[in-house]
């Protein structure tokens, strides 16, 4: 089982520092989320979330984030958990992609997902009501841009002709696609254009009182499904991946790992709680004496 590590980026914690530590300690990969802007009026609000300690609302971008853990690093995967594609422009993501992957020399894995606040998606440009719509387009669309010397696109949300875009990922055909989430067809998005699932819940991040955790038994249900999803599709059931996302206080045991391994996901992360950079680094290595092997 691959086990790597989640953080809130802020501007007392430095992702290079961060990743080079944890993969010193054998942490396999190395996560950032993204939170573009909040607003001011919403009918939900961003408070510090008080499962995990952390001031959700202070997350960096989540690509300079993860370039500055590259630079420093040479083995550890890294990722956005996740970008939100439908406020991104697919040329300007595409290019971001591809680069960080060049950089990073193919360690990149795309965590995706929709989104889940009305205002931000507005404000950003998204079409919130068919936001997975909106985001099969850019992903459909952005595949073409990596694999394609001269890419065009003619769907609903974005329709371009030929163009030439660079650099192309080092990863071929392009970096792993991840998509992030529980929503009702999230599973048949994951075997019609992805490559992976990471079962995680809004709940987690933004909760005052309680967190909804995705637990073992959903993770073992979703795997199940998945495996007939893509038989069905023609897929082989091996090339879909589950990356147990976990929240602020789950799969800090290696017995929770192992029981993750058993219910068929082959890599978890685990939510650092520390927003401070020394908290953070003794964490990490408390982490690894715990459930790494």
């Amino acid at each position: 089982m691959d086990v790597g590590i989640f953080t809130w980026t802020n501007a007392s914690i430095d992702p290079a520092v961060l990743a080079k530590r944890a993969e010193e300690l054998g942490f396999e990969s190395f996560w950032v989320p993204e939170l573009p802007i909040i607003p001011v009026e919403s009918d939900r609000e961003f408070p510090t979330d008080t499962i995990s300690g952390v001031d959700t609302t202070s997350a960096t971008d989540p690509f300079v984030a993860l370039s500055r853990a590259s630079a420093v690093t040479t083995r550890i995967k890294i990722g956005t958990g996740v970008c939100l594609v439908p406020e991104h422009n697919p040329f300007h993501l595409a290019k971001k992609v591809a680069s960080l992957d060049q950089f990073s020399r193919g360690r990149f894995i795309f965590g995706i997902g929709a989104g889940g606040l009305r205002e931000q998606q507005e404000i950003m440009g998204a079409d919130y009501d068919h936001r997975w719509t909106q985001t099969r387009d850019a992903m459909l669309a952005m595949k073409q841009l990596w694999t394609q010397d001269e890419a065009e696109y003619h769907g609903t949300y974005y329709d371009f002709p030929a163009v030439k875009l660079f650099p192309k990922p080092a990863q071929k055909p392009y970096p792993p696609v991840f998509l992030g989430g529980t929503a009702k067809n999230v599973l048949k998005r994951v075997v019609e254009y992805g490559d992976g699932w990471m079962p995680a819940r809004a709940a987690t991040i933004v909760s005052k009182d309680h967190a909804d955790f995705v637990d073992r038994e959903e993770i073992e249900r979703g795997r199940k499904e998945l495996n007939d999803l893509a038989e069905a599709a023609g897929r082989d059931p091996a090339s879909i991946q589950v990356l147990a996302f976990g929240g602020p206080r789950q799969y800090r045991t290696r017995e929770a790992i192992d029981a993750l391994a058993e219910a068929g996901a082959g890599r978890a992360t685990i939510w650092l709680r520390s927003d401070t950079e020394g908290g953070a680094l003794e964490e990490l290595a408390e982490l690894a004496d715990e459930v790494l092997d």
